[in-house]
This record gives structure tokens, sequence and C-alpha cells, in this order.
């Protein structure tokens, strides 16, 4: 006997909106099968006015309605029984954030949750790491966020601890990253990493997604320090335009892959990792699995 449900999981980050729609398959006897059935990405870059201003502009809130107004009708489409959108540290920062999410619940009947850092790293902490963690190694994931980072420490199979930096890579474009937090990541990762003889790093986020597929790698091989290093330094050679060009980046993707990779080979020199592991995940798929197993 097979039973298919199907769950939907809008994220609305700093540098894009994601709607993910899941099959969750369960069988009889069988683990639950989550497969992906759709994914759209919009990119409106809610941080850049968030982070800048302080608010999100008239422009983007209209897009923030179209957007939202679209995924309500691809959920209806799909069928979708159940939902959640979750939104991060852009409108979390935002002053009108909740009128955003007041509007958009009257226009569209989608109804928003402002999460923290430290809920957003436990919700994609939730998701497809067991692979990884359920082992005697020690690893850091890191998450990077368009308005903020977030550092979780896994040592047999348990989270250790976790820690969100307001640290992303639209805060960066727009140089508004202080020295100081640059500083305190660097101590919290080898305060916290010190006690472990080896570590390894789990890598999530759309930019390290996408050097990933770039690698062409087998999803179950990590990448290494040289090659990451290797790949920012051939990025940062390369004018924007050349990135879109010559590298197929989208534009929105273009520009904060360099801040990106710059977080991650920082957290790889901090911690001693030679190596970081890429899986499929991101806070879409932890929402997916935190509805289903009732966490959210």
């Amino acid at each position: 006997m097979i039973t298919i449900k199907k769950y939907a999981a809008i994220d609305i980050g700093s540098n894009a909106m994601r709607l993910l729609i899941t099959n969750i398959v369960e069988q009889n006897g069988k683990p639950t099968q989550f497969n992906k059935s759709s994914l759209v990405r919009v990119p409106i870059r809610l941080g850049q006015d968030a982070f800048t201003v302080g608010e999100i502009s008239e422009e983007n809130i209209l897009r923030m309605v179209d957007a939202m107004k679209a995924f309500s009708l691809l959920m209806k489409v799909h069928k979708v029984e159940k939902y959640k959108a979750c939104a991060t540290s852009a409108m979390r920062e935002a002053y009108n954030g909740n009128e955003i999410s007041d509007l958009i619940k009257k226009k569209t009947d989608i109804k928003i949750e402002l999460i923290d850092g430290k809920k957003e790293a436990s919700i994609i902490a939730g998701s497809d790491l067991k692979q990884f963690i359920n082992t005697e190694k020690t690893f850091l994931y890191v998450d990077v966020g368009g308005g903020s980072t977030e550092f979780s420490i896994f040592s047999e199979g348990k989270m250790i601890t976790s820690k969100s930096f307001k640290n992303g890579t639209v805060r960066l474009l727009n140089n508004m990253v202080n020295e100081i937090v640059w500083i305190e990541i660097e101590k919290w990762i080898k305060k916290n990493t010190e006690p472990y003889h080896e570590i390894t790093l789990i890598g999530s986020g759309g930019n390290i997604n996408k050097l990933f597929k770039m690698s062409e790698k087998h999803q179950d091989k990590p990448l290494s320090y040289v090659y990451l290093n290797s790949q920012y330094q051939k990025l940062n050679a390369m004018t924007y335009e050349d990135r879109i060009a010559e590298l197929g980046l989208n534009p929105d993707r273009a520009d904060v892959i360099i801040p990106a990779t710059k977080i991650y080979l920082s957290a790889m020199k901090w911690s001693g990792a030679r190596q970081i592991f890429v899986p499929k995940i991101g806070l879409s798929d932890g929402i997916v699995k935190a509805m289903y197993y009732g966490k959210i």
C-alpha cells in the first residue's frame, strides 16, 4: 500500500524566494521518501532594501505579492495539502516586515512566519544531514544566506552547538559586515572545533550548490579546500558580465557567489577542514520534513 502526500515550502530569503513542492511517498515497512516535484526560484533581493535602508521598497513589495499569488496558484494546481512559508533575515530586519506579511496574507491568503537564525539552522539540520552526521566524525555545518550565516557543530551524530552571525552575501556586497563580525566568527569556530581531532565541513546554500554543480563531481564526493580556493581566484579574476556569459550564472548569482565562497573558505581555514560535502538541502527541504514530522 502506497500513500502519496503533497507538501509545499516557501522560503523567503534575502537574495531570492523559493517554492518547493514535494511528493511524500509512504509505503508499509519502507522509509518515507521525499521526492521533489517542483522548485521555483524568483530573484527578488529583499536584503538589498532591508540591510541598506531598513525597509522593503514599494517595488519589491509588489513583486513579492505577485510572486506569492503565483506560488498560491501553483500550490492549487499541484493539489498541495499542507504548506508553510518562512521568511529569514531580510524580512525579519525590515521595519515593515510584519506589515508586508499582513498584506500578503490579505492578498494571497498565505501566512508567513518570520523565523530567527537559530530556528533556521535547526530546520535545515533536520533535513538530509542525517546521512552525514550519524557517524563518529565531527562536522562543521555552514549555511550561507544573503543576510546571515548559520554555523553548527555536529559530533557523533548530535548537534553540539549552533550560532547565527549577521554575515551574508548581500550584506557583504554592500560592505555592511564589520571586521569585528569576522573576528567573532573566527573565534567561535576556533573555540568550538578545537576539542576535535579532525573536522569536515558540510555546506548548504544556493552558491555552494552552484559551485558543486560546476565541479561536475558525484553527489557523495566532497570538494577540497584547494579546489574551492582556485574557483574563488578564478571567479574573482572575471568580470560580473563574464561570469554570466562564460559560466552561465544567473545575474543575481554572479555577484553573490564570490562573498559566499569567501565565507566557506574562511570556515574551512579556521576549523582546519580540508574538505566540504555539499548535500542537496536547504531551508525549503527542511521545512517540508519538519512539517511532516510535526516539528513546526
